[in-house]
C-alpha cells in the first residue's frame, strides 16, 4: 500500500469533522508508543518546552546513575541506548538549541563519569561523534545563542 503525501492527508483532514479527527488521533496512538509519546508532548508540553527539556535531562541523570560500571559491553548500550532516547526527543521539540542542551548534558556527564571511560575506544569515539554533531548543531542556530554554546562546546 502506497502512502499518500501530507498535502493529500492535510485536505482529508480538514474535509473530516473533528469528532473524526479526534477518533483517528486516539487510533494513531493506541498502535504506537512514539505516536502516543508525540501525541503527549503536543498536547501537554509543546508550550513549556524548557521544562520538557528539564524534565529529558533529569531522566538522563537517571539513566547514567544506573549505568552498569563493571561490564564495559553493558555501558556501551546504555550509553547507545541514552543517545536513541536524546534522538527521539529531539525529533519531538524540532528545536535545535532543545537538541544542543540534550546533547551537552550528554557529553558532560559522560565526561564526568572519568578517565577509564576516556581511554578507552569506544566512548572516546562516542564522545567524539558527539562533540562533532554538536559543533554542526551550534553552526545552524541563531548567532546570538551561537557564542555561548560553542564556549561550552570548547569547554568540553
Amino acid at each position: 500500500m502506497k502512502a499518500a503525501s501530507i498535502n493529500d492527508l492535510k485536505q482529508e483532514l480538514l474535509a473530516l469533522p473533528p469528532k473524526k479527527v479526534l477518533e483517528i488521533c486516539l487510533k494513531l496512538a493506541r498502535f504506537k508508543k512514539e505516536n502516543k509519546e508525540l501525541l503527549s508532548f503536543l498536547l501537554f508540553d509543546a508550550e513549556n518546552e524548557h521544562g520538557y527539556v528539564e524534565s529529558i535531562k533529569h531522566e538522563l541523570d537517571e539513566n547514567f546513575a544506573e549505568l552498569p560500571r563493571i561490564n564495559w559491553y553493558a555501558t556501551k548500550k546504555s550509553l547507545r541506548k541514552i543517545l536513541r532516547l536524546i534522538s527521539k526527543y529531539s525529533k519531538h521539540v524540532a528545536n535545535k538549541e532543545s537538541e544542543v542542551e540534550m546533547l551537552l548534558h550528554f557529553c558532560t556527564k559522560l565526561k564526568v563519569l572519568g578517565n577509564e571511560y576516556y581511554y578507552n575506544q569506544a566512548y572516546s569515539k562516542m564522545y567524539q561523534q558527539q562533540i562533532k554533531k554538536l559543533n554542526g548543531l551550534v553552526e545552524v542556530i541563531h548567532e546570538d545563542i551561537r557564542y555561548d554554546y560553542k564556549r561550552q562546546v570548547e569547554q568540553l
